[in-house]
């Protein structure tokens, strides 16, 4: 018999937790749907821990791999299928993976005896039609390649194709900034109800009001973390917690004068962007993230840190935690 998680809400206020889309498909894997699982369990074991634990939170990922795989899969497919626009394919991702994670995450609770309803929300963000961002590719979607095979397939295909942070070329896409959500108060309606919510997976599904303030989508990716920062905001989280492929943030990143950051001050972490420490295409969508949210609110704290060390992060032993002072 099932028993629910007693709460805590006294000493675990609600928090966002944003899971990568590289904690389910991983750096050198295929990427085939029995390996998604099983990386997917692996980030669910310690979520598992903290309901147990009686925290509050609201779960968001990437789809960066995930995505790109599709849009090949389309590309592939074109002669023979009819064509399926970014934005859609945003949205298909966000179902794929939402169940994903909802199912697994449902089924270790059964195992573990305890219980918290889980939904998965696929959510439309607002953006700017006319963000100048739309026309200039930032955020890298799908594997990585060889610069040859890159640029054979910019060739066939007319992709943007650019080096990322030194592990290959890959696909770059649109990325506008995320202005509201639109199912926030679904959302809030559901967290006020003991549900677990699965939102804003990949960034959400980006969509701009036309001028009868009708909903119209579009073709972009948005990026995860600062779409798991307005999702926070807009849920009124205290921590937002960004899960990614590494520890702790790093200054010098893979360099002989590497330094570990186990804490840094809301004007340490904008010095350390300005001078450009952080690549657009890993770290600095995260440090933007956690400048915003604290600026919105001094109490705020962001913690970034991978999925194994989470725990210990949130117990400030672990990770890199962000803070107004």
């Amino acid at each position: 018999m099932r028993k629910a998680v007693v709460e805590n809400k006294e000493s675990h206020d609600l928090a966002v937790i944003a899971l990568g889309g590289n904690a389910i498909i991983r750096k050198g894997e295929r990427g085939d749907i029995h390996q998604q699982f099983t990386n997917t369990r692996a980030s669910m074991k310690p979520i598992v821990n903290l309901l147990q634990k009686g925290y509050n939170f609201v779960l968001t990922h990437g789809n960066g791999p995930q995505v790109g795989n599709l849009m090949l899969m389309i590309n592939s497919a074109r002669e023979s299928v009819p064509e399926v626009p970014l934005g859609v394919a945003d949205a298909m991702t966000e179902g794929s993976m939402g169940y994903m994670i909802e199912q697994c995450l449902q089924n270790m609770m059964i195992r573990a005896g305890i219980w918290r309803n889980v939904v998965t929300i696929p959510t439309q963000i607002l953006i700017d039609k006319n963000d100048p961002s739309l026309s200039n590719p930032t955020k890298p979607i799908g594997p990585f390649y060889e610069k040859e095979e890159a640029e054979k397939l910019a060739a066939a295909t007319n992709w943007t194709m650019k080096e990322d942070s030194g592990r290959g070329w890959r696909r770059y896409v649109a990325s506008p900034y995320p202005i509201d959500i639109v199912e926030k108060d679904a959302i809030k309606l559901l967290i006020k109800r003991n549900y677990v919510v699965i939102s804003g997976g990949g960034g959400g599904i980006p969509v701009f009001y036309e001028k009868d303030k009708t909903l119209e989508g579009i073709d972009c990716v948005i990026d995860k973390d600062l779409a798991s920062m307005k999702i926070a905001l807009s849920v009124g989280a205290k921590t937002l917690i960004i899960i990614t492929s590494v520890p702790q943030v790093c200054l010098n990143f893979g360099k002989p004068d590497e330094k570990k950051l186990s804490r840094m001050t809301l004007a340490e972490a904008r010095y350390y962007h300005n001078e450009g420490h952080f690549g657009m295409g890993s770290m600095a969508p995260k440090i933007i993230s956690a400048i915003e949210f604290i600026q919105a609110n001094p109490q705020h704290k962001v913690i970034i840190t991978d999925v194994e060390n989470l725990e210990a992060a949130l117990e400030g032993d672990r990770g890199t935690t962000v803070t107004a002072y």
